[in-house]
């Protein structure tokens, strides 16, 4: 299984100085890709709650988040072979040439090191402030996507649909990787699901709770697959984690009634290695990681302590 980074390129402690030091660090200790993810708000008082937190509120580290494409774009100048993914970007909060372009600029800069993680958002005030309908995003989403593989594999560019339209045309740069770049799709939903059976390369799963849940997402998943169709052995899955390796100062993973409560990737070092073990289990191609409080010097040394149990 390959192994990811999510680069330090948001909160307060975010510079380019740590993005490039976690880039450059990763790619010579052999890590397999690096990852970013898109923020455009951090509402006062948001009109929809945050979905991975109890009380619903959004964390403080996105107040200030890099550009995902703009960093990636920094970052393939200061690498050499080392992937680079979006996880994810929101993709109707963008124009679909617009960002098809950013894309292949991208692939076409990096030598071909671009993976396209699309979403499709969560947060009304976010489509607020992009002036898009909250209203039919699925079916939008749909398109969108049609129009992208268009614009990066077609010569000659023609699309007219119910929300995009795009006149004849030529439009590059096309991507290096052909036919396109490829495209994973994060969501748990039916809708999600199908739209990756459809259209995608794979799913970039989030992975913040019990390990049946990922086993059951990827049976809908293939089941969606087979609906239309499709292999889904054709399907490179990609899971995005959120390791808490317990320190002698960290909490302990037991309730106070002494029995273990550990929450998936916690704990210690082997712990959270056989929860990497039984990911692997499930079939999915490339594991990342994303270090949320820990010390920026100690991120590329305990990345390669548990990587070891996904090789």
């Amino acid at each position: 299984m390959k192994v990811g980074l999510v680069l330090p390129h948001l909160s307060t402690e975010a510079t380019k100085e740590s993005i490039e030091k976690i880039a450059v660090g990763a790619e010579n200790e052999g890590f397999d890709s690096l990852w970013v993810a898109e923020r455009l708000l951090w509402p006062i008082n948001p009109q929809t709650p945050y979905p991975a937190t109890e009380d619903g509120s959004l964390p403080t580290f996105y107040q200030r988040v890099f550009d995902p494409l703009e960093t990636l774009t920094f970052v393939a100048g200061k690498t050499e072979r080392i992937a680079l993914g979006t996880s994810v970007i929101d993709m109707l909060f963008h124009n679909p040439v617009v960002l098809a372009k950013r894309f292949a600029t991208l692939d076409v800069l990096s030598d071909g090191r671009a993976i396209c993680g699309l979403g499709i958002g969560w947060s009304k005030d976010e489509y607020q402030a992009s002036n898009i309908p909250f209203k039919d995003r699925g079916k939008r989403a749909d398109e969108f996507v049609q129009a992208l593989k268009k614009i990066w594999q077609d010569d000659i560019v023609e699309f007219h649909g119910q929300f995009y339209s795009i006149p004849s045309s030529k439009i590059g740069p096309k991507p290096v990787q052909k036919p396109s770049i490829p495209i994973y799709f994060g969501g748990y939903v039916p809708n999600a699901f199908a739209r990756i059976a459809r259209y995608g390369d794979g799913w970039l799963a989030s992975h913040a709770g019990p390990m049946d849940f990922l086993e059951n997402s990827i049976a809908s998943l293939n089941e969606q697959a087979v609906r239309i169709n499709r292999n889904p052995k054709e399907f490179r899955n990609i899971v995005l984690t959120f390791p808490q390796p317990v320190t002698n100062s960290s909490p302990s993973s037991e309730g106070s009634n002494g029995n273990q409560s550990r929450f998936p990737l916690s704990g210690t070092i082997d712990q959270i290695g056989q929860d990497i073990k039984a990911i692997k289990a499930l079939g999915f191609e490339q594991i990342v990681f994303a270090f949320i409080g820990l010390e920026l010097d100690k991120v590329i040394e305990m990345a390669k302590e548990i990587s070891r149990y996904a090789r």
